[in-house]
């Protein structure tokens, strides 16, 4: 008899293990929060900010992915990932949008005013592409571009043809390009350089996009923050404070700098906690 209670002693405490197991295993994936996101300067810069306040703020343990758009959409409809904050809203990623749109929930936008097109500083006294030819020998006909295969490079090349431009597109790359800026800012001299925004140029000068009357360069756009579509009764806090979540150009642009500042020295989340305690005020103004 002795030998047959400590056998079921023993099958009662294996029991309360097993079940304390599983409860704990089910306690620590609650906590954990899966990011993706794409390798474009915005997108590292804003993904790594929410990694920071998520781990550091929230208490979450959290993973960023690095992936292309198509694979993040996938992943959050699938429940792979849980959220995406550098969704181009309405044009640019419309199509993933309409794929996967049952299966993910879009938060609302996190930055207003996302372009591509021709950027001058704004001390050059004209305002819209159309004026460009009028003063070509001001610009020595060159418009400073980055790397052959980028789509501003194609829209570029398009915009030549559509306005009639008597501007050759330099090839160069994106710190080529700011370099350039800056050196001709410095001097007070006229450039054009292909440019979007979120940058941190926009941080770091006066800048101004040039008018695109006839719409070459595509519609403005809000980047948006997008979740798993059970996200919200999962994780409510989590929801919270990415629907709280937004940068103006100002404060993305000098979060994008600091990133580009220390690249060589620092990792991106290193750089973003550093960034999160020199705006204490905005960071608590996003917390549930």
């Amino acid at each position: 008899m002795k030998k047959k209670i400590t056998i079921i002693t023993l099958v009662a405490v294996l029991a309360l293990s097993m079940f304390a197991f599983t409860a704990c295993d089910e306690e620590d994936g609650a906590e954990q929060v899966q990011l993706g996101y794409v390798n474009w300067a915005e997108g590292v810069a804003m993904n790594y900010l929410a990694h920071a306040i998520l781990e550091d703020e929230m208490g979450y343990e959290v993973e960023s992915t690095v992936a292309d758009v198509g694979p993040i959409f996938s992943s959050i409809a699938e429940g792979d990932y849980d959220a995406f904050v550098d969704a181009w809203l309405p044009v640019t990623h419309e199509e993933y949008m309409e794929n996967f749109g049952d299966d993910v929930e879009d938060l609302g936008y996190n930055f207003e005013g996302a372009r591509i097109g021709l950027v001058v500083p704004t001390y050059v006294d004209i305002d819209s592409i159309e004026e460009m030819n009028d003063v070509a020998d001001n610009f020595d006909g060159d418009i400073i571009g980055i790397g052959p295969g980028a789509g501003i490079m194609t829209a570029t090349g398009n915009a030549i043809d559509e306005y009639g431009l008597d501007f050759s597109l330099v090839e160069s790359s994106g710190p080529v390009m700011a370099a350039t800026l800056s050196e001709a800012i410095e001097d007070e001299e006229w450039v054009v350089v292909t440019g979007w925004e979120p940058h941190w140029k926009f941080a770091e000068w006066d800048l101004k996009f040039l008018e695109d009357p006839d719409g070459v360069y595509g519609a403005v756009e809000n980047i948006h923050s997008v979740v798993r579509d059970d996200l919200r009764d999962e994780m409510p806090e989590v929801v919270e404070f990415l629907e709280n979540f937004y940068l103006d150009s100002d404060q993305l642009g000098d979060l994008m700098g600091a990133m580009e500042e220390h690249q060589e020295d620092m990792d991106e989340l290193e750089i973003a906690r550093d960034w999160m305690e020199d705006n204490r005020d905005l960071i608590e103004s996003w917390l549930p």
